[in-house]
C-alpha cells in the first residue's frame, strides 16, 4: 500500500506562511525543525486532519521564486474538504481570505475557491 502524504508549497518565507496558515485558515503547525541558516522543515495542516500536509517550502532562487503562487499555471492546485463550507467560508471571509468563486452548489456538493497568501487557488469543498 502506498499513500501521498505530504505535498511542498512553494513560499517566500516560512514566517509570513506559518503566520497566514495559522491565524487566517486556522491551520497547526505540526513541525518547524530548522535545517540550516537558509532552510527550515515546516509542516502545517488543517485543523483536525489526519490525512495530507503541507510541506512549506522556502524559494531558493529566482525560478522557484517564479513558481510562488503559481504552482499550476493558474488552475485550481489544491482541494480540501470541509464538513460546513457555509462556517468556513464566513471565517475565511472574516479573516480577510478573497474569494475567487462563491459558493455554490454541484453535484458533488458545496463548493467555493478561494486565494491563498501568494495567490494560490484553493476548492473548499462540502461533499454531498
Amino acid at each position: 500500500m502506498q499513500n501521498i502524504f505530504q505535498i511542498a508549497l512553494v513560499v517566500n518565507d516560512y514566517d509570513e506562511a506559518i503566520r497566514f496558515y495559522t491565524t487566517k485558515m486556522n491551520f497547526t503547525l505540526v513541525e518547524d525543525t530548522v535545517i540550516s541558516e537558509t532552510k527550515r522543515w515546516v509542516v502545517i495542516a488543517p485543523p483536525g486532519s489526519s490525512g495530507m500536509k503541507l510541506l512549506l517550502a522556502k524559494a531558493a532562487n529566482d525560478e522557484q521564486l517564479s513558481r510562488v503562487g503559481n504552482q499550476t499555471g493558474g488552475r485550481v492546485f489544491l482541494f480540501m474538504h470541509t464538513d460546513d463550507l457555509d462556517r468556513d467560508y464566513e471565517i475565511y471571509k472574516n479573516n480577510g481570505i478573497q474569494f475567487a468563486r462563491e459558493p455554490s452548489v454541484e453535484e458533488y456538493g458545496k463548493v467555493a475557491v478561494f486565494k491563498d497568501i501568494y495567490g494560490n487557488l484553493w476548492d473548499l469543498i462540502q461533499p454531498t
